[in-house]
């Protein structure tokens, strides 16, 4: 049985990888990655307003969000 399951995992093995190589090559994965980017940069800046709404630059905001999470207590 271990001959067989071998045998599965290569064809496995290869199947995925030509399936990740698929996707990297069409533009998904770069696409998916920007927009993960994004909303993470737009979720820090929504958490950073919450904290200090009035200070409105992206630099002030990265500060902030510092500041913030040095008061957390986990």
């Amino acid at each position: 049985m271990t001959h067989k399951d071998g045998i599965i995992a290569t064809i496995a093995l290869a199947l995925s990888t030509l399936a990740m190589a698929g996707v990297v090559g069409s533009g998904a994965y770069a696409q998916a990655a920007g927009v993960e980017a994004r909303g993470v940069q737009a979720l820090s800046n929504a958490v950073a307003e919450t904290i200090c709404p009035t200070v409105h630059t992206p630099d002030a905001a990265d500060a902030q969000l510092l500041a913030a999470a040095t008061q957390v207590a986990p």
